[in-house]
């Protein structure tokens, strides 16, 4: 095995290394009886109350601040907000170098805890998350924890750079990750419990790539479309004001920590709790549901389309669950105590679109199919 650079041994893992002969690979992703776990982390103090309306102005300060690095995704950036808010992972997706890295660096920043990235790879072993083995100056072995484990409780974003290139080994560690918060590594239960994962894809590049499967894709609160700004004031920006040629300057600028990533936990139950949804939008929100899964009985008509044949699956329970937390934080973030339908319109494609699943003769159209999908049943289906 060749030597690689690795960061500074972790003396919590120091236990578990073993001589390199007898090196034993950790068990990832699974649970076994009688195995000693380590205990949780102790939560932030939530002794002083939360006080809805004082966080509203630090989430309004942290698209700010997030503002300052990224020019032109005014939109990204408020649906990034709901998502650190109701505590859901966010896929996204856009054009080689529109700013995607960018945008979730300054977010890190701005959150405050550990930032970690991994590059997705067709060569990427699961393991390659976790740890790292290589010889030491001295020629011995040594084991070092790696991007996952190398910050414990105090990573708050774990970026997955071109998810797609990574084989379905690898996704099956991270759906675990983000179902659980939890890995198991070394004997031991490593928990996460600030964690929010984001992972992105190249939609220009598909040679060498792993489409998702859906139980994956199903995992994220939303799927974001970051596209290349269009007004020319932040195009002039972007190109010629020479702050922005300098990114790792550029987010060491931002103020660091402007909220408290350790108290959010406890800030979305709050959230969640404090902001009412009537009888008559739930109506409303089942019969979008309805919709969606049974267009032709919604009166749904596309041009092209055998409107009986396209939904295939998708739109899980979960995903709706997802829709009402994240709709619950945007009512919040518009200064509302209970959500209104224009909440529901606002992040409804964001948060539903990657969970509708066409019949496969209708892939290669999926954009336009499912933009017109959610407008028609919009349109067909009353508001209160």
């Amino acid at each position: 095995m060749l030597p690689k650079t690795a960061p500074p041994f972790s003396s919590e893992l120091k236990s578990d290394v073993q001589p390199f002969g007898r090196l034993s690979t950790p068990r990832l992703g699974t649970r076994i009886m009688n195995r000693p776990t380590l205990d949780r982390q102790p939560a932030a103090d939530m002794s002083e109350p939360i006080n809805l309306e004082s966080w509203r102005r630090d989430a309004r300060d942290f698209e700010q601040e997030i503002a300052k690095a990224v020019v032109g995704q005014e939109r990204a950036i408020r649906l990034l907000t709901i998502a650190v808010f109701a505590r859901g992972h966010v896929l996204l997706e856009g054009d080689v170098g529109v700013g995607k890295t960018t945008l979730l660096r300054a977010m890190a920043r701005a959150l405050g805890g550990a930032y970690e990235r991994i590059e997705g790879t067709i060569d990427l072993m699961p393991s390659d998350m976790i740890y790292h083995t290589f010889l030491n100056e001295e020629g011995k072995p040594r084991v070092d924890p790696g991007p996952v484990l190398r910050h414990g409780s105090d990573l708050s974003v774990f970026f997955f750079n071109e998810i797609n290139r990574a084989r379905p080994q690898v996704h099956s560690l991270l759906l675990r990750l983000m179902a659980e918060r939890s890995i198991t590594a070394f004997n031991k239960e490593h928990y996460f419990p600030n964690l929010l994962v984001f992972a992105d894809r190249n939609r220009i590049e598909r040679e060498e790539t792993f489409e998702l499967p859906a139980a994956a894709r199903d995992r994220f609160l939303m799927e974001v479309g970051i596209a290349t700004p269009t007004g020319n004031t932040a195009r002039r920006d972007l190109l010629f004001e020479t702050k922005f040629h300098d990114v790792d300057a550029l987010i060491s600028s931002l103020r660091e920590g402007v909220i408290d990533y350790r108290r959010l936990n406890a800030l979305s139950k709050v959230i969640q709790n404090s902001i009412i949804v009537s009888p008559a939008l739930e109506t409303y929100v089942l019969d979008l549901w309805t919709a969606v899964r049974e267009p032709a009985k919604a009166g749904i008509d596309i041009p092209n389309v055998d409107i009986t044949r396209l939904v295939a699956g998708g739109a899980s329970p979960r995903g709706m669950s997802y829709l009402i937390r994240a709709a619950r934080v945007q009512a919040w973030l518009a200064g509302r105590d209970m959500v209104v339908p224009e909440d529901i319109r606002e992040i409804f494609s964001e948060c539903m679109a990657h969970r509708i699943f066409l019949a496969p003769v209708y892939e290669l159209r999926r954009d336009d199919i499912i933009r017109a999908l959610i407008s028609d049943v919009f349109a067909k289906v009353p508001a209160p």
